[in-house]
Protein backbone atom coordinates (compact mmCIF):
# COMPACT_ATOMS: atom_id res chain seq x y z
CA UNK A 1 0.00 0.00 0.00
CA UNK A 2 2.96 2.47 0.84
CA UNK A 3 4.22 1.41 -3.19
CA UNK A 4 0.89 2.22 -4.58
CA UNK A 5 0.72 5.68 -2.02
CA UNK A 6 4.07 6.67 -3.31
CA UNK A 7 3.41 5.81 -6.97
CA UNK A 8 -0.05 8.37 -6.97
CA UNK A 9 1.93 10.85 -5.24
CA UNK A 10 5.22 10.89 -7.42
CA UNK A 11 5.72 13.83 -9.54
CA UNK A 12 8.02 14.64 -13.00
CA UNK A 13 11.00 16.25 -13.26
CA UNK A 14 9.51 19.81 -14.10
CA UNK A 15 7.36 19.94 -11.01
CA UNK A 16 10.04 18.98 -8.72
CA UNK A 17 12.68 21.86 -10.53
CA UNK A 18 9.98 24.43 -9.95
CA UNK A 19 7.86 23.56 -6.88
CA UNK A 20 10.11 25.85 -4.77
CA UNK A 21 10.16 29.04 -7.27
CA UNK A 22 6.25 28.48 -7.18
CA UNK A 23 5.87 28.07 -3.84
CA UNK A 24 7.67 31.68 -3.28
CA UNK A 25 6.02 33.62 -6.50
CA UNK A 26 2.36 32.43 -4.92
CA UNK A 27 3.51 33.64 -0.94
CA UNK A 28 4.87 36.63 -2.64
CA UNK A 29 1.83 37.74 -4.12
CA UNK A 30 -0.30 36.48 -1.22
CA UNK A 31 1.98 38.51 1.17
CA UNK A 32 1.27 39.19 4.91
CA UNK A 33 1.19 36.14 7.36
CA UNK A 34 1.67 33.34 4.20
CA UNK A 35 4.99 35.43 3.52
CA UNK A 36 5.98 35.46 6.93
CA UNK A 37 6.08 31.75 7.38
CA UNK A 38 7.83 31.41 4.22
CA UNK A 39 10.76 32.96 6.43
CA UNK A 40 12.40 35.03 3.33
CA UNK A 41 13.79 37.30 5.76
CA UNK A 42 17.81 37.09 5.45
CA UNK A 43 19.10 35.79 9.08
CA UNK A 44 21.83 37.81 11.36
CA UNK A 45 24.92 35.95 12.44
CA UNK A 46 24.30 34.93 15.62
CA UNK A 47 20.71 35.31 15.36
CA UNK A 48 18.47 33.45 17.81
CA UNK A 49 15.20 31.74 16.51
CA UNK A 50 12.99 33.94 19.03
CA UNK A 51 14.98 36.93 17.59
CA UNK A 52 14.11 36.13 13.94
CA UNK A 53 10.55 35.32 14.54
CA UNK A 54 10.68 38.91 16.29
CA UNK A 55 12.10 40.54 13.03
CA UNK A 56 9.69 38.48 11.27
CA UNK A 57 6.30 39.92 12.76
CA UNK A 58 7.66 43.60 12.99
CA UNK A 59 8.55 43.86 9.00
CA UNK A 60 6.33 45.16 6.81
CA UNK A 61 6.05 44.24 3.11
CA UNK A 62 5.22 46.39 0.23
CA UNK A 63 3.49 43.89 -1.49
CA UNK A 64 4.66 45.06 -5.25
CA UNK A 65 3.76 41.68 -7.25
CA UNK A 66 -0.01 42.14 -5.80
CA UNK A 67 -0.39 45.47 -7.16
CA UNK A 68 1.29 44.95 -10.36
CA UNK A 69 -1.14 41.94 -11.46
CA UNK A 70 -4.08 44.14 -10.16
CA UNK A 71 -3.30 46.72 -12.49
CA UNK A 72 -2.87 44.22 -15.57
CA UNK A 73 -6.11 42.77 -14.88
CA UNK A 74 -7.78 46.14 -14.55
CA UNK A 75 -6.99 46.78 -18.36
CA UNK A 76 -7.59 43.46 -19.80
CA UNK A 77 -11.41 43.13 -18.23
CA UNK A 78 -12.21 47.26 -17.56
CA UNK A 79 -14.07 46.19 -21.62
CA UNK A 80 -16.37 43.13 -21.94
CA UNK A 81 -15.39 40.12 -23.79
CA UNK A 82 -17.13 39.99 -26.82
CA UNK A 83 -18.62 36.43 -27.35
CA UNK A 84 -20.92 34.62 -29.96
CA UNK A 85 -22.00 31.23 -28.94
CA UNK A 86 -23.26 29.72 -32.00
CA UNK A 87 -24.98 26.54 -31.91
CA UNK A 88 -24.34 26.76 -28.01
CA UNK A 89 -27.16 29.98 -28.12
CA UNK A 90 -30.15 28.31 -27.27
CA UNK A 91 -28.54 25.47 -25.21
CA UNK A 92 -29.96 25.34 -21.93
CA UNK A 93 -26.59 25.00 -19.76
CA UNK A 94 -25.46 28.04 -21.70
CA UNK A 95 -26.89 30.43 -19.38
CA UNK A 96 -26.26 28.82 -16.12
CA UNK A 97 -22.49 28.06 -16.72
CA UNK A 98 -22.12 31.88 -17.69
CA UNK A 99 -23.90 32.58 -14.68
CA UNK A 100 -21.80 30.01 -12.17
CA UNK A 101 -18.91 28.68 -14.50
CA UNK A 102 -17.74 26.54 -11.43
CA UNK A 103 -20.28 25.20 -9.01
CA UNK A 104 -19.01 28.14 -6.71
CA UNK A 105 -21.37 30.83 -7.47
CA UNK A 106 -18.49 33.04 -9.50
CA UNK A 107 -19.78 33.86 -13.09
CA UNK A 108 -17.53 33.06 -16.40
CA UNK A 109 -15.98 36.63 -16.68
CA UNK A 110 -15.06 36.11 -12.47
CA UNK A 111 -13.84 33.27 -12.90
CA UNK A 112 -11.33 34.31 -16.26
CA UNK A 113 -10.34 37.27 -13.98
CA UNK A 114 -8.91 34.44 -11.60
CA UNK A 115 -7.24 32.05 -13.89
CA UNK A 116 -5.67 35.96 -15.37
CA UNK A 117 -4.18 36.33 -11.38
CA UNK A 118 -2.92 32.42 -11.25
CA UNK A 119 -1.15 32.54 -14.79
CA UNK A 120 0.55 35.88 -13.84
CA UNK A 121 1.49 34.88 -10.52
CA UNK A 122 2.66 31.04 -12.14
CA UNK A 123 3.36 32.39 -15.99
CA UNK A 124 0.35 29.46 -16.14
CA UNK A 125 -2.41 27.47 -14.65
CA UNK A 126 -4.59 24.82 -15.68
CA UNK A 127 -8.50 24.93 -16.25
CA UNK A 128 -9.89 21.53 -16.23
CA UNK A 129 -14.01 21.33 -17.47
CA UNK A 130 -15.82 18.31 -15.99
CA UNK A 131 -19.02 17.06 -15.75
CA UNK A 132 -21.06 15.18 -12.75
CA UNK A 133 -21.18 11.29 -13.14
CA UNK A 134 -24.82 10.72 -13.59
CA UNK A 135 -27.44 7.79 -14.14
CA UNK A 136 -29.47 9.73 -16.64
CA UNK A 137 -30.02 8.45 -19.59
CA UNK A 138 -31.10 11.26 -21.69
CA UNK A 139 -30.59 14.98 -22.29
CA UNK A 140 -33.70 15.29 -20.79
CA UNK A 141 -32.82 13.51 -17.70
CA UNK A 142 -29.68 15.93 -17.25
CA UNK A 143 -31.60 18.67 -17.32
CA UNK A 144 -33.92 17.73 -14.61
CA UNK A 145 -30.97 17.00 -12.56
CA UNK A 146 -29.32 20.25 -13.56
CA UNK A 147 -26.07 18.32 -14.62
CA UNK A 148 -23.92 20.30 -16.55
CA UNK A 149 -19.94 21.24 -17.33
CA UNK A 150 -18.23 23.21 -15.07
CA UNK A 151 -14.86 24.24 -14.98
CA UNK A 152 -12.11 24.40 -12.10
CA UNK A 153 -8.84 26.24 -12.33
CA UNK A 154 -5.82 24.47 -10.81
CA UNK A 155 -2.45 26.32 -9.82
CA UNK A 156 1.00 24.75 -10.52
CA UNK A 157 1.21 23.01 -7.21
CA UNK A 158 -1.71 20.68 -7.34
CA UNK A 159 -0.75 19.32 -10.97
CA UNK A 160 1.46 16.86 -9.88
CA UNK A 161 2.45 15.16 -13.50
CA UNK A 162 1.70 15.70 -17.54
CA UNK A 163 2.32 14.38 -20.59
CA UNK A 164 2.02 15.79 -24.48
CA UNK A 165 2.43 13.90 -26.96
CA UNK A 166 2.76 14.53 -30.96
CA UNK A 167 -0.58 13.46 -32.74
CA UNK A 168 -0.11 12.17 -36.70
CA UNK A 169 -1.60 15.46 -37.30
CA UNK A 170 1.59 17.10 -35.73
CA UNK A 171 -0.37 18.68 -32.90
CA UNK A 172 0.84 18.20 -29.65
CA UNK A 173 -2.10 16.95 -27.46
CA UNK A 174 -2.01 16.17 -23.72
CA UNK A 175 -2.74 12.82 -23.05
CA UNK A 176 -1.70 12.30 -19.37
CA UNK A 177 -2.74 14.44 -16.30
CA UNK A 178 -2.40 14.19 -12.22
CA UNK A 179 -3.58 16.48 -9.78
CA UNK A 180 -4.97 16.93 -6.32
CA UNK A 181 -8.50 17.58 -6.72
CA UNK A 182 -8.87 17.75 -2.40
CA UNK A 183 -7.34 17.81 0.41
CA UNK A 184 -9.14 18.13 3.77
CA UNK A 185 -8.18 16.75 7.22
CA UNK A 186 -5.65 14.59 6.88
CA UNK A 187 -7.50 12.86 3.19
CA UNK A 188 -6.13 13.77 -0.43
CA UNK A 189 -7.79 13.61 -3.44
CA UNK A 190 -6.32 12.59 -6.57
CA UNK A 191 -7.60 12.47 -10.13
CA UNK A 192 -5.52 10.77 -12.95
CA UNK A 193 -6.83 11.42 -16.86
CA UNK A 194 -5.70 9.16 -19.33
CA UNK A 195 -7.74 9.29 -23.28
CA UNK A 196 -8.85 5.94 -22.03
CA UNK A 197 -9.85 6.17 -18.28
CA UNK A 198 -10.41 8.00 -15.29
CA UNK A 199 -8.96 7.38 -11.71
CA UNK A 200 -9.92 8.68 -8.53
CA UNK A 201 -7.87 8.00 -5.13
CA UNK A 202 -8.17 8.36 -1.79
CA UNK A 203 -5.14 8.71 0.35
CA UNK A 204 -4.65 8.97 3.93
CA UNK A 205 -1.82 11.25 3.90
CA UNK A 206 -1.48 10.75 7.71
CA UNK A 207 -0.32 7.16 7.45
CA UNK A 208 0.71 7.32 3.73
CA UNK A 209 -2.15 4.39 2.53
CA UNK A 210 -4.48 4.12 -0.01
CA UNK A 211 -8.27 3.87 1.54
CA UNK A 212 -10.10 3.94 -1.82
CA UNK A 213 -9.32 3.37 -5.49
CA UNK A 214 -12.45 4.44 -8.21
CA UNK A 215 -11.77 3.75 -11.73
CA UNK A 216 -14.14 4.98 -14.51
CA UNK A 217 -14.18 5.13 -18.54
CA UNK A 218 -13.23 8.16 -20.29
CA UNK A 219 -16.47 8.76 -22.39
CA UNK A 220 -14.86 11.94 -24.36
CA UNK A 221 -11.52 9.99 -25.36
CA UNK A 222 -9.51 13.13 -24.41
CA UNK A 223 -8.58 15.30 -21.26
CA UNK A 224 -10.62 18.17 -21.14
CA UNK A 225 -8.01 20.37 -19.52
CA UNK A 226 -6.50 23.71 -20.94
CA UNK A 227 -2.91 24.81 -20.25
CA UNK A 228 -3.26 28.58 -20.10
CA UNK A 229 -0.05 30.27 -20.36
CA UNK A 230 0.88 34.10 -19.38
CA UNK A 231 4.30 33.61 -21.48
CA UNK A 232 5.57 30.50 -22.75
CA UNK A 233 8.84 29.30 -21.72
CA UNK A 234 10.56 26.09 -23.50
CA UNK A 235 9.26 23.43 -21.63
CA UNK A 236 5.81 22.51 -22.35
CA UNK A 237 3.50 22.98 -19.42
CA UNK A 238 5.49 25.57 -17.76
CA UNK A 239 5.08 29.10 -18.09
CA UNK A 240 7.15 32.43 -17.09
CA UNK A 241 5.96 34.04 -14.28
CA UNK A 242 4.73 38.19 -14.66
CA UNK A 243 6.41 38.57 -11.03
CA UNK A 244 9.41 36.15 -11.61
CA UNK A 245 11.91 39.09 -11.42
CA UNK A 246 9.79 41.36 -9.32
CA UNK A 247 8.76 38.96 -6.31
CA UNK A 248 13.02 39.15 -6.12
CA UNK A 249 13.41 43.12 -5.93
CA UNK A 250 10.19 42.86 -3.34
CA UNK A 251 12.20 40.29 -1.08
CA UNK A 252 15.28 42.62 -1.33
CA UNK A 253 12.88 45.61 -0.37
CA UNK A 254 11.90 43.34 2.14
CA UNK A 255 14.82 42.97 3.68
CA UNK A 256 15.84 46.73 3.44
CA UNK A 257 12.65 47.59 5.43
CA UNK A 258 13.80 45.13 8.33
CA UNK A 259 17.28 46.97 8.27
CA UNK A 260 15.71 50.39 8.69
CA UNK A 261 12.91 48.96 11.42
CA UNK A 262 16.12 47.83 13.13
CA UNK A 263 18.04 51.20 12.59
CA UNK A 264 15.08 53.07 14.28
CA UNK A 265 14.97 50.97 17.13
CA UNK A 266 18.74 51.26 17.60
CA UNK A 267 18.46 55.32 17.79
CA UNK A 268 15.64 55.79 20.04
CA UNK A 269 16.81 53.18 22.07
CA UNK A 270 20.65 52.83 22.06
CA UNK A 271 22.17 50.08 23.32
CA UNK A 272 24.25 50.69 26.66
CA UNK A 273 27.40 49.03 26.76
CA UNK A 274 28.97 48.43 30.34
CA UNK A 275 31.10 46.27 32.78
CA UNK A 276 29.35 43.28 34.52
CA UNK A 277 29.29 45.43 37.78
CA UNK A 278 27.43 48.31 36.68
CA UNK A 279 24.10 48.75 37.68
CA UNK A 280 21.76 50.32 35.11
CA UNK A 281 18.03 51.03 35.11
CA UNK A 282 16.07 51.17 32.01
CA UNK A 283 13.94 54.32 30.63
CA UNK A 284 14.50 57.96 30.28
CA UNK A 285 15.81 59.57 33.50
CA UNK A 286 17.13 55.98 34.63
CA UNK A 287 19.65 56.15 37.05
CA UNK A 288 23.44 53.92 36.70
CA UNK A 289 25.61 52.77 39.69
CA UNK A 290 28.94 52.66 39.04
CA UNK A 291 32.12 51.22 41.09
CA UNK A 292 34.17 54.17 42.63
CA UNK A 293 37.15 52.84 42.01
CA UNK A 294 35.88 52.11 38.22
CA UNK A 295 38.49 52.60 35.50
CA UNK A 296 37.15 55.82 33.32
CA UNK A 297 37.95 53.91 30.17
CA UNK A 298 35.16 51.57 31.38
CA UNK A 299 32.14 53.71 31.89
CA UNK A 300 28.88 53.09 30.42
CA UNK A 301 28.67 54.57 27.08
CA UNK A 302 26.30 54.56 24.67
CA UNK A 303 26.35 52.40 20.99
CA UNK A 304 24.26 54.54 18.60
CA UNK A 305 24.10 53.94 14.64
CA UNK A 306 24.11 57.48 12.73
CA UNK A 307 20.93 58.47 10.24
CA UNK A 308 23.14 58.54 7.11
CA UNK A 309 22.47 54.64 6.31
CA UNK A 310 18.75 55.03 7.22
CA UNK A 311 19.17 57.58 3.96
CA UNK A 312 21.04 54.83 1.90
CA UNK A 313 18.33 52.28 2.54
CA UNK A 314 15.66 54.57 1.58
CA UNK A 315 17.69 55.72 -1.40
CA UNK A 316 18.26 51.44 -2.95
CA UNK A 317 14.47 51.00 -2.12
CA UNK A 318 13.65 54.17 -4.55
CA UNK A 319 15.85 52.62 -7.04
CA UNK A 320 14.13 49.35 -6.72
CA UNK A 321 10.95 50.51 -7.09
CA UNK A 322 11.77 52.51 -9.72
CA UNK A 323 13.42 48.74 -11.45
CA UNK A 324 9.68 47.17 -10.53
CA UNK A 325 8.34 50.43 -12.81
CA UNK A 326 10.68 49.48 -15.50
CA UNK A 327 10.06 45.76 -15.64
CA UNK A 328 6.00 46.26 -15.38
CA UNK A 329 6.26 49.25 -17.77
CA UNK A 330 4.65 51.04 -15.04
CA UNK A 331 7.07 53.94 -14.20
CA UNK A 332 4.77 56.25 -16.24
CA UNK A 333 1.59 55.78 -14.42
CA UNK A 334 3.42 56.72 -10.88
CA UNK A 335 3.36 60.39 -10.12
CA UNK A 336 6.42 60.50 -8.70
CA UNK A 337 8.25 59.80 -11.83
CA UNK A 338 5.33 61.40 -13.81
CA UNK A 339 7.45 64.48 -14.20
CA UNK A 340 10.33 63.14 -14.31
CA UNK A 341 9.91 61.16 -17.59
CA UNK A 342 9.62 63.53 -21.40
CA UNK A 343 6.23 62.74 -23.29
CA UNK A 344 8.44 60.57 -25.74
CA UNK A 345 9.27 58.24 -23.29
CA UNK A 346 5.96 58.38 -21.84
CA UNK A 347 4.17 57.46 -24.96
CA UNK A 348 6.76 54.68 -25.51
CA UNK A 349 6.57 53.05 -22.03
CA UNK A 350 2.43 53.22 -22.36
CA UNK A 351 3.14 51.19 -26.00
CA UNK A 352 5.35 48.99 -24.35
CA UNK A 353 2.67 48.50 -21.60
CA UNK A 354 -0.23 48.11 -24.35
CA UNK A 355 1.67 45.06 -26.39
CA UNK A 356 2.31 43.09 -23.38
CA UNK A 357 -1.53 43.19 -22.20
CA UNK A 358 -2.26 42.17 -25.66
CA UNK A 359 -0.35 39.35 -25.43
CA UNK A 360 -2.04 38.07 -22.40
CA UNK A 361 -5.35 39.04 -23.61
CA UNK A 362 -4.82 36.70 -26.50
CA UNK A 363 -3.68 33.82 -24.51
CA UNK A 364 -6.64 34.11 -22.31
CA UNK A 365 -8.75 34.44 -25.65
CA UNK A 366 -7.04 31.12 -26.85
CA UNK A 367 -7.73 29.10 -23.30
CA UNK A 368 -11.46 30.23 -23.21
CA UNK A 369 -11.84 29.21 -26.87
CA UNK A 370 -10.56 25.74 -25.84
CA UNK A 371 -12.76 25.65 -22.97
CA UNK A 372 -16.28 26.23 -25.36
CA UNK A 373 -14.51 23.54 -27.71
CA UNK A 374 -14.94 21.25 -24.49
CA UNK A 375 -18.26 22.61 -23.80
CA UNK A 376 -19.67 21.67 -27.02
CA UNK A 377 -18.09 18.49 -26.79
CA UNK A 378 -19.74 17.20 -23.64
CA UNK A 379 -23.08 18.90 -24.73
CA UNK A 380 -22.79 16.92 -28.20
CA UNK A 381 -22.42 19.43 -30.71
CA UNK A 382 -19.53 21.36 -32.20
CA UNK A 383 -18.14 24.84 -31.28
CA UNK A 384 -18.44 27.21 -34.21
CA UNK A 385 -18.88 30.53 -32.07
CA UNK A 386 -16.44 33.15 -31.12
CA UNK A 387 -14.55 34.07 -28.56
CA UNK A 388 -12.81 38.16 -29.06
CA UNK A 389 -10.67 39.85 -25.92
CA UNK A 390 -9.82 43.18 -26.41
CA UNK A 391 -6.55 43.43 -28.49
CA UNK A 392 -5.92 46.95 -27.76
CA UNK A 393 -5.56 48.95 -24.76
CA UNK A 394 -6.46 53.34 -24.64
CA UNK A 395 -3.69 53.80 -21.87
CA UNK A 396 -2.76 57.05 -21.61
CA UNK A 397 -1.87 59.63 -18.43
CA UNK A 398 -5.02 61.71 -18.30
CA UNK A 399 -3.72 64.27 -15.54
CA UNK A 400 -0.83 65.12 -18.02
CA UNK A 401 -2.84 65.25 -21.62
CA UNK A 402 -5.76 67.28 -19.97
CA UNK A 403 -3.53 69.62 -18.57
CA UNK A 404 -1.56 70.36 -21.99
CA UNK A 405 -4.92 70.50 -23.28
CA UNK A 406 -5.92 73.42 -20.84
CA UNK A 407 -2.39 75.25 -21.08
CA UNK A 408 -3.72 75.24 -25.05
CA UNK A 409 -7.18 76.13 -24.68
CA UNK A 410 -6.07 79.20 -22.67
CA UNK A 411 -3.36 80.16 -25.19
CA UNK A 412 -6.94 81.27 -27.26
CA UNK A 413 -5.83 79.64 -30.57
CA UNK A 414 -7.72 81.79 -33.79
CA UNK A 415 -8.31 78.69 -35.88
CA UNK A 416 -11.71 77.14 -35.22
CA UNK A 417 -10.85 74.21 -36.02
CA UNK A 418 -7.73 73.91 -33.68
CA UNK A 419 -10.58 74.80 -30.95
CA UNK A 420 -12.67 72.16 -31.64
CA UNK A 421 -9.94 69.63 -31.70
CA UNK A 422 -8.82 70.63 -27.88
CA UNK A 423 -12.44 70.59 -27.12
CA UNK A 424 -12.82 67.18 -28.87
CA UNK A 425 -9.81 65.66 -26.94
CA UNK A 426 -10.80 67.01 -23.33
CA UNK A 427 -13.79 64.89 -24.13
CA UNK A 428 -12.19 62.11 -25.16
CA UNK A 429 -10.73 61.96 -21.83
CA UNK A 430 -13.75 62.18 -19.91
CA UNK A 431 -15.86 59.67 -21.11
CA UNK A 432 -13.10 57.23 -22.33
CA UNK A 433 -15.27 54.89 -23.93
CA UNK A 434 -14.48 52.91 -27.08
CA UNK A 435 -18.14 53.86 -28.85
CA UNK A 436 -17.58 57.18 -28.01
CA UNK A 437 -13.95 57.05 -29.61
CA UNK A 438 -14.87 55.58 -32.70
CA UNK A 439 -17.93 57.36 -33.16
CA UNK A 440 -17.28 60.81 -32.78
CA UNK A 441 -13.36 60.41 -34.41
CA UNK A 442 -15.30 60.43 -38.02
CA UNK A 443 -17.95 63.33 -37.02
CA UNK A 444 -14.39 65.32 -35.39
CA UNK A 445 -12.90 64.61 -38.88
CA UNK A 446 -15.62 66.16 -40.73
CA UNK A 447 -16.26 68.89 -38.79
CA UNK A 448 -12.85 70.27 -38.74
CA UNK A 449 -12.63 69.34 -42.86
CA UNK A 450 -16.13 71.55 -42.83
CA UNK A 451 -14.47 74.48 -40.30
CA UNK A 452 -11.68 74.88 -43.04
CA UNK A 453 -13.90 74.62 -46.24
CA UNK A 454 -15.84 77.78 -44.05
CA UNK A 455 -12.71 79.40 -43.37
CA UNK A 456 -11.15 79.63 -47.30
CA UNK A 457 -14.88 80.23 -48.61
CA UNK A 458 -15.55 84.17 -48.98
CA UNK A 459 -18.83 85.04 -47.90
CA UNK A 460 -20.34 86.74 -50.21
CA UNK A 461 -24.07 88.59 -50.73
CA UNK A 462 -25.39 85.24 -52.52
CA UNK A 463 -23.55 82.82 -49.82
CA UNK A 464 -24.41 84.90 -46.92
CA UNK A 465 -27.71 83.35 -45.56
CA UNK A 466 -26.40 79.38 -45.82
CA UNK A 467 -23.21 80.54 -44.33
CA UNK A 468 -24.27 82.39 -41.55
CA UNK A 469 -26.73 79.54 -40.81
CA UNK A 470 -24.09 76.93 -41.17
CA UNK A 471 -21.29 78.67 -38.88
CA UNK A 472 -23.76 79.42 -36.17
CA UNK A 473 -25.01 75.39 -36.11
CA UNK A 474 -21.42 74.94 -35.72
CA UNK A 475 -20.97 77.04 -32.73
CA UNK A 476 -19.41 80.17 -33.78
CA UNK A 477 -20.51 83.50 -31.94
CA UNK A 478 -20.83 86.76 -34.30
CA UNK A 479 -17.24 87.64 -33.47
CA UNK A 480 -15.49 84.97 -34.16
CA UNK A 481 -17.36 85.20 -37.27
CA UNK A 482 -16.65 88.50 -37.97
CA UNK A 483 -12.52 87.62 -37.27
CA UNK A 484 -13.03 85.01 -39.85
CA UNK A 485 -14.96 87.04 -42.77
CA UNK A 486 -14.15 90.52 -42.49
CA UNK A 487 -16.49 90.66 -45.31
CA UNK A 488 -19.29 89.38 -42.85
CA UNK A 489 -19.55 93.09 -41.03
CA UNK A 490 -20.25 95.17 -44.70
CA UNK A 491 -22.43 92.62 -46.06
CA UNK A 492 -24.63 92.80 -42.47
CA UNK A 493 -24.32 96.72 -42.66
CA UNK A 494 -25.39 96.83 -46.16
CA UNK A 495 -28.03 94.21 -45.22
CA UNK A 496 -29.44 96.47 -42.03
CA UNK A 497 -28.97 99.31 -44.37
CA UNK A 498 -31.61 98.25 -47.31
CA UNK A 499 -33.79 96.81 -44.64
CA UNK A 500 -34.07 100.68 -43.08
CA UNK A 501 -35.16 101.78 -46.73
CA UNK A 502 -37.93 99.64 -47.19
CA UNK A 503 -38.99 100.15 -44.29
CA UNK A 504 -39.06 104.38 -44.38
CA UNK A 505 -40.20 103.70 -47.72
Amino acid sequence: MTDAYNRYTSTNNAYDKHYKRWKYLLASYMGADVYRKGEYLTRYQMETEVEYQERLATTPLDNHCKGVISIFNSFIFRNPVYREYGSLENDPALKPFLEDADLEGRSLNAFMKDVSTYTSIFGHSWVILTKPSTNARTRAEELLQQVRPYASVLTPLSVLDWKYERSPSGIYVLTYLKYIEDMVQGEMVIKEWTNDTIYTMVLDDKNKEVKEEIEEVNGLGLIPAVCVYSNRSPIRGVGVSDIDDISDLQRAIYNEYSEIEQLVRLQNHPSLVMTGTTEAGAGAGAIIKMDEGLDPGLRPYLLQPSGESIDSLYKSIESKVDAIDRIAHLGAMRENRASTMSGVSRQMEFEQLNSKLSEKADNLELAEEMLWRLFAVYQGKVWDGKIDYPDSFNIQDKHSDMGLLEMAARANPQDPSVRALIDFRMKMILDDEEEFYYDDIERMKKRVEKNAEMEHTPMTPQTFDSHLAEMIQQGYTMEQIAELHPEFLTILQQRLSDASQQNNG
